[in-house]
């Protein structure tokens, strides 16, 4: 079985010899995996540093210290994946976010589209933002990522432009074969950041589409059937992951 993962707090140095891990991860740890002395974790920033080891000792139910024995560093990947993401309904959302997170995308962008059902504001979006942002948290560490995506604060229509213009490479799925290209065909980059759209429910709107094609966003498909919103993300993410050779 592979060692578990958990994120030290902030300030946390990740080096050889003995890290403490307390509070909410030092409690998962001793509470409910009940982590005891010998056994092998691994301690992570998020940021791409990993400190692998053996729990020295416990301390109370809320408390432990890892002998640390390597350090290991991940360099940020390239091309950098950023995923435009429309609120989906229920917790499809927080779906979209698990698997992508361990798929390997780097960052999530929710949207508000036009034609999104869930509408994120006051004290309910500050919630959902908070719960994408676990999700992510708690799916990185499931995956045994040491860089963990970043998840950014809702973009309207016209700041998802604005990062589709700075893209290298920039595409919106689009369900309209007779229209859209095949992203498993699409020109690449080798290097530089790549922003993927995907709409909501009902669609991206034609001023949406049109906004974005003047960003520089292309519309592209996967395939003859249609996704989910909260599955299309990943699927389409696996295909850029493996032609640009991050999964190799």
């Amino acid at each position: 079985m592979s060692a578990p993962v958990f994120v030290v707090g902030e300030g946390v140095v990740l080096g050889p010899g003995t890290v403490v891990l307390d509070g909410p991860e030092g409690r998962h740890a001793v509470s409910v995996r009940r982590l005891r002395a010998g056994e092998e974790v691994v301690l992570t920033d998020g940021a791409g540093t990993g400190a692998y080891g053996t729990v020295a000792a416990v301390e109370g139910k809320d408390r432990l210290e890892v002998a640390v024995t390597e350090v290991r560093t991940e360099a940020a990947p390239s091309p950098r994946v950023t995923v435009v993401q429309a609120l989906p309904k229920g917790d499809r959302g927080e779906v979209a976010v698990e698997t992508m997170t361990e798929t390997g995308v780097d960052a999530v962008v929710p949207w508000q589209a036009a034609r999104c059902i869930t509408q994120w504001r006051g004290d309910r979006g500050a919630k959902s933002l908070a719960k994408w942002r676990a999700t992510a948290r708690e799916a990185g560490k499931q995956s045994r990522r040491l860089r963990f995506p970043e998840v950014a604060d809702a973009a309207s229509t016209r700041e998802v432009a604005r990062l589709l213009a700075g893209a290298d490479f920039a595409a919106v799925l689009h369900e309209d074969g007779g229209v859209a290209a095949p992203l498993a065909t699409a020109e690449l980059p080798v290097s530089g950041h790549l922003v993927l759209v995907v709409g909501p429910e009902g669609g991206v709107s034609p001023e949406e589409l049109d906004a974005f094609a003047a960003a520089g966003a292309g519309p592209y498909r996967l395939g003859a059937s249609v996704l989910r919103t909260s599955t299309a993300g990943t699927a389409a993410l696996a295909v850029l992951l493996g032609r640009t050779g991050r999964w190799s």
